[in-house]
């Protein structure tokens, strides 16, 4: 791979470990990886320079919880406005009808967006398999898109008529649930460092599977060296639901079932006590949160004040866009910096500390040390962002650029490739892309 050398960015944003901020600086990269930061680097023979006048250079945001399937399923009538269960309820039948194509499809609309909106790492987690589905259809989408990638096998084994939500046409029998883990695993897993592509073992929740597919599932991923996803405390019906069905509140039921460790992230939180934020924080547990989907569902305010003072590993993801309707990373660190605000006060988070969970915060949640942040032997994903446009005029600190600043990247490159260029995704047919997806979105309404 030739080198790439980013020339002259107006700021620096590096998110290393001293979290340095440099002026009128390159970076050069070379082989997926960052090689020098620094003024007036050199370009060796024959490398590429990107001119990053005008620019604000991050490293790329990093999403820890997505359910790509679900971008063919946004603002549907029946669950715009319901809380989680009742909206998951209305949304059940129509991803039933999904199948191979449906997956596909929906996964590349949801990269393409994360992309553009500067996001470098993703993970997924895929808990539905209907007429046919795998978790290839979305691995198959990262890889055309150019994304790294972390997708997650999850699965749903209670339904209906055994007291679970989901109607039994969606749930799966818990040994070949995890016969499948091993599968997956076995196929796509690369643990080395500058992966491109993780599993990890996601059962959908705790009211969708059983107390024995939970404490299985993370004796298979400790066995298999990979990491363990679900969602967790997003609501005060999922409370309800832990201290009716298992006699205590979601920490302690995760706790319980081996569901802690530096291994694991949970996704929302949103209720998480005191002693909750405590036991995360000395095991190790990572959160994903997602702000504007708990938004969305009326779920709450994440205290992630509390967490990041605690010492807990928090970053961020978009959800599922049937719950937030939108897959721009940028948006959602936003979003993460105003409620805070609302909730602790306006000196409760500032715009950089957003920008370090949508970086460094999320690539340690996912385990990717190697990721998330800008400094030399780390991979080369890095945004650009033009602040030379309407949305940063009369910005004082571009740094800030959370408040003022795009939502759009205008290049982005993962393991020093060109995903965007100029604002655009170079290696895909975008226009055909989104006329697919409307069109199989008509069908499914149909």
């Amino acid at each position: 791979m030739s080198a790439i050398l980013i020339r002259n960015a107006d700021h620096i944003l590096t998110m290393d470990d001293t979290r340095s901020e440099l002026t009128g600086a390159d970076i050069l990269v070379s082989d997926g990886v960052v090689q020098a930061i620094g003024p007036g680097l050199q370009a060796p023979p024959g490398a590429q320079v990107i001119d990053a006048a005008g620019c604000l250079v991050t490293p790329g945001l990093v999403n820890t919880h997505h359910h790509l399937f679900q971008t063919l399923t946004r603002a549907v009538p029946g669950g715009q406005d319901a809380l989680l269960f009742g909206w998951l309820q209305s949304l059940y039948p129509i991803w039933a009808q999904f199948g191979p194509e449906e997956f596909h499809v929906s996964a590349l609309t949801g990269l393409a967006e994360l992309a553009l909106s500067g996001c470098t790492l993703s993970s997924d987690h895929c808990y539905v398999f209907p007429n046919g589905a795998r978790l290839e259809d979305s691995i198959a989408a990262a890889q055309e898109v150019g994304l790294r990638f972390h997708a997650t096998r999850g699965a749903m084994s209670i339904g209906e008529s055994r007291g679970g939500l989901p109607p039994d046409s969606l749930v799966e029998d818990e040994a070949a649930i995890l016969e499948d883990c091993i599968r997956v695993i076995d196929r796509f897993h690369d643990a080395s460092e500058g992966a491109m592509l993780r599993v990890a073992v996601a059962p959908c929740s705790p009211f969708s599977v059983s107390r024995e597919l939970m404490r299985d599932a993370a004796l298979l991923a400790r066995d298999k060296g990979v990491m363990l996803h679900t969602h967790l405390a997003e609501n005060d019906e999922d409370i309800a639901y832990s201290e009716a069905h298992f006699g205590c509140r979601p920490g302690q039921y995760a706790e319980d079932l081996g569901w802690t460790g530096e291994d694991v992230w949970h996704a929302h939180c949103v209720k998480l006590d005191t002693a909750e934020i405590d036991l995360f924080a000395r095991s190790g547990t990572g959160i994903a949160h997602c702000p504007c989907s708990n938004c969305r569902l009326g779920s709450g305010i994440a205290p992630v004040r509390p967490m990041r003072d605690a010492g807990v590993k928090v970053g961020l993801g978009v959800d599922g866009s049937a719950s937030n309707d939108s897959g721009n990373l940028a948006a959602e660190a936003r979003m993460a910096l105003l409620l805070q605000r609302v909730r602790f006060g306006a000196d409760a988070m500032s715009a950089r500390e957003a920008l370090e969970i949508a970086t460094r915060g999320g690539a340690d949640v996912l385990g990717r040390p190697d990721c998330g942040r800008l400094s030399p032997g780390k991979r080369a994903d890095i945004a650009l962002w033009d602040m030379t446009g309407i949305e940063a005029a009369g910005n004082w600190d571009r740094a800030a650029f959370l408040l003022a600043g795009p939502v759009k990247v205008r290049d982005l490159l993962v393991e020093g490739r060109h995903i965007v260029q100029d604002g655009t995704l170079p290696h895909l047919d975008l226009p055909a892309l989104i006329a697919r997806q409307t069109a199989l979105a008509a069908r499914l309404a149909a």
